[in-house]
């Protein structure tokens, strides 16, 4: 942006306030307990799945739709979201699109870095007021940081959940360890069942269990510090979070206030809403992620399963492993279990300012507590704070 300075302000990476940012966006921070003490400020959660489901989107296309339903009916001047370059599919483009028409553009996983809040500059000086944004949350996180400057009439903000991203140079590569023809994959979603799922030009589709990925063929900074080092996950600073963990084969949507609540209204009976469900338990699986962690050092985790034993976990992980909420809560434990166990090692001095308070109340279970020294203020006894159940 024009102010180079605006970056040292807002990002997410340097000092976040996440209960100052919450209480002003949704009117409280989250609470201490429960399931906002995972998945931030909410006033519901629901599986959903639009019907029928959108051709070329990632999931079944709730995100086009909604940007789709906020032009159509003038809510909103312009929605800032990505596209894909017009030479690589894969290579994140921002873009301001003002038709609904154009939404369709939009649709599909993107993987690598672009300046998305550069162009609320232009944004501005093409007059335009009434904004929504469709972001990750590292993205909407600096967004909220300048929401007051921007001198909109309304924003509306669609968080996506994110937990790694690389360069578009190292998805390539990725995608070549995956396949033969990387080339000739159309599609690559990370699911909720512990399977990769490919799709091809052709038409095929492929399936890959988690445990079979190439990931210790993959560099030891594949995906960046950073991204080791998120804290939002779930895009908390969102008025609505449109994911996948707790989905089941859905969609999985967090309402966070009345415009996300507005948001969902504006899909009507072409969504098809159930209550997400919550099976198996977490806690061996976060603790097994701990380990493979700290074994690391650093790099990316190391899985020391015998090769035979592999089909057998694929088998059973879908089946009797953490499933629905209980899968998403999961994948935050170990989130945050990462971040604490990378930053001590590779950046020890910044503990105190990029490590919330309720990122150490999540590992608290598992025996990753705070020295005094990783904390940013006095805090009270720990031990008599109440923690997730972790059994």
């Amino acid at each position: 942006m024009e102010d180079p300075s605006l970056c040292g302000r807002a990002c997410q990476f340097i000092k976040p306030d996440y209960p100052k940012l919450e209480a002003r966006i949704h009117g409280r921070a989250r609470a201490g307990t429960g399931d906002e003490l995972f998945f931030g400020p909410f006033k519901s959660m629901v599986r959903a799945a639009l019907v029928p489901a959108a051709e070329g989107a990632q999931w079944t296309g709730i995100t086009t739709r909604i940007g789709e339903r906020l032009l159509e009916t003038g809510a909103v001047d312009a929605i800032l979201t990505m596209t894909a370059d017009a030479d690589d599919r894969w290579r994140p483009v921002p873009v301001l699109i003002t038709q609904a028409a154009d939404m369709a553009k939009a649709r599909g996983m993107r993987m690598g870095y672009a300046p998305l809040l550069a162009l609320l500059e232009t944004a501005r000086e093409a007059g335009h007021r009434r904004l929504a944004v469709i972001g990750i949350p590292c993205q909407v996180y600096a967004l909220r940081e300048l929401e007051a400057e921007l001198d909109l009439e309304s924003l509306t903000v669609i968080g996506t959940p994110c937990s790694d991203n690389t360069t578009t140079e190292n998805f390539h590569e990725f995608l070549a360890l995956l396949d033969e023809n990387p080339d000739s994959i159309t599609y690559l979603e990370f699911r909720a069942d512990y399977h990769v799922e490919l799709r091809f030009a052709d038409g095929r589709k492929r399936e890959i269990p988690f445990l079979s990925l190439p990931i210790s063929q993959l560099a030891p900074d594949f995906f960046p510090l950073t991204c080791r080092t998120c804290v939002d996950y779930t895009n908390a600073l969102s008025d609505i979070t449109v994911g996948y963990m707790a989905g089941q084969g859905d969609q999985w949507l967090i309402v966070r206030n009345e415009r996300g609540q507005a948001l969902l209204d504006l899909l009507g009976d072409e969504v098809r809403l159930s209550e997400p469900r919550s099976l198996g338990k977490r806690r061996a699986a976060v603790k097994g992620f701990i380990a493979n962690v700290e074994r690391a050092a650093g790099g990316l985790p190391l899985r020391r399963m015998p090769d035979w034993v592999r089909p057998i976990v694929s088998w059973l992980q879908p089946r009797t492993g953490p499933r629905g909420l209980e899968f998403a809560r999961t994948r935050i434990e170990m989130k945050a279990a990462e971040t604490v166990i990378h930053l001590r090692r590779e950046e020890p001095r910044r503990m105190k300012s990029m490590v919330p308070d309720h990122v150490w109340r999540l590992v608290e279970p598992y025996g990753l507590t705070p020295t005094q020294d990783e904390l940013s203020a006095p805090s009270p006894d720990r031990r008599s704070a109440r923690t997730p159940d972790a059994r």
